[in-house]
């Protein structure tokens, strides 16, 4: 029954403040204390179960209530908890200024005390359960156009004759690259982090959407296209983009980051890294990262694997090419990320055959 029990955290250096504090609400809280700003950040850090509230005092030594304050902010976690400010009535307006959600006076009154901790503390139940509702409800939302999406992917690997793994191994290779550039701090390793890779690798799914506009007699030809049908079918980027974006009309949700990474995949996966690409010969990070990544799982899979135009091509000189474009046609980083997983790129083209 006690870990029901709302805790709420007192920092205040004045001893005297602390125990009347306590005294006031140990009947209806679990009470931790702490004496300046750094020491209630070091509990607050170690705690499993956050308070509900903290009462925080402007003026004291090591670190100052306004402070730490300004640290919660800066902290995902730590910002979400209410502060009210421990304060004389001529540093009211201050206190609410600095982002306070109310304040006690001194001297303390105990009725007043004991209603505004009860009152931000009701607001903060309530406004955890409206965030959880839309949690879920944005959950179901992104699931059922996750499975819309998935099959979708899969209508399009049958048109283009192939089983439905092709789609599935290139989710893989940028899973499996994203991880790796994450795990050992590249340069665009807090970008992803900002992206959200598991919402890239699902966006690959949708690379080729763009293709459900190109003639079967192009599409399905048993051989190299000559100039026209290869400038026919390099408007799947843009018919792809195209497609994605009414979606994003259909959903009402133009910032979708999902849909987002959907339309740039779909659209800048054939830029090349010299700005030598389609559609709009972008060039370096002017390409999406997503698509630059998206590229080069593309490319691997398409050397590796049979095709209906061409036989499959040998692991190692699949790397052999990718390593001659880097710089060129690959982002140089990405580039020498596949080159070091090599053998897990290798391992997914297997297991999906």
């Amino acid at each position: 029954m006690a870990d029901r029990i709302p805790t709420v955290l007192v920092v205040d250096d004045i001893e005297m403040n602390v125990m009347i504090l306590e005294e006031i609400l140990k009947d209806d809280y679990n009470i931790i204390t702490a004496g300046n700003g750094k020491e209630a950040l070091d509990k607050l850090r170690g705690l499993k179960v956050l308070p509900k509230i903290i009462l925080l005092d402007i003026f004291m030594p090591e670190m100052n209530g306004y402070q730490m304050l300004e640290i919660m902010k800066s902290d995902d976690v730590l910002k979400r908890i209410p502060v009210i400010f421990i304060t004389t009535s001529d540093s009211e307006s201050e206190a609410l200024s600095a982002g306070a959600v109310d304040f006690i006076s001194k001297p303390f009154l105990p009725k007043i005390v004991k209603l505004r901790v009860k009152n931000q503390i009701e607001l903060k139940n309530y406004s955890d359960s409206l965030e959880e509702m839309v949690a879920e409800k944005t959950a179901e939302a992104t699931a059922t156009l996750d499975n819309t999406l998935q099959a979708l992917s899969y209508i399009i690997e049958y048109r283009n004759l192939e089983s439905g793994s092709q789609f599935k191994r290139t989710q893989f290779f940028c899973g499996a690259l994203i991880q790796y550039l994450v795990e050992t701090g590249s340069v665009h390793a807090d970008m992803l982090r900002r992206l959200q890779p598991d919402i890239i690798t699902k966006a690959m799914a949708l690379h080729d959407v763009g293709k459900i506009g190109i003639p079967d007699r192009i599409l399905l030809k048993p051989g190299k296209l000559d100039p026209d049908e290869f400038e026919i079918m390099k408007t799947h980027t843009t018919v792809g983009k195209n497609i994605v974006e009414e979606m994003m009309k259909a959903v009402k949700d133009e910032d979708s980051i999902y849909l987002i990474h959907c339309r740039d995949i779909a659209y800048c996966h054939h830029e090349r890294y010299d700005g030598k690409g389609y559609p709009r010969g972008l060039a370096g990070t002017d390409i999406p990262l997503a698509a630059r990544i998206a590229s080069l799982a593309d490319v691997y899979d398409a050397l590796v694997c049979a095709r209906v135009y061409k036989e499959a091509m040998p692991f190692g000189e699949a790397i052999r090419i990718i390593t001659e474009g880097r710089g060129t046609q690959f982002d140089p980083v990405l580039t020498d990320a596949v080159v070091q997983i090599q053998d897990r790129f290798r391992e997914i083209s297997l297991q999906n055959a």
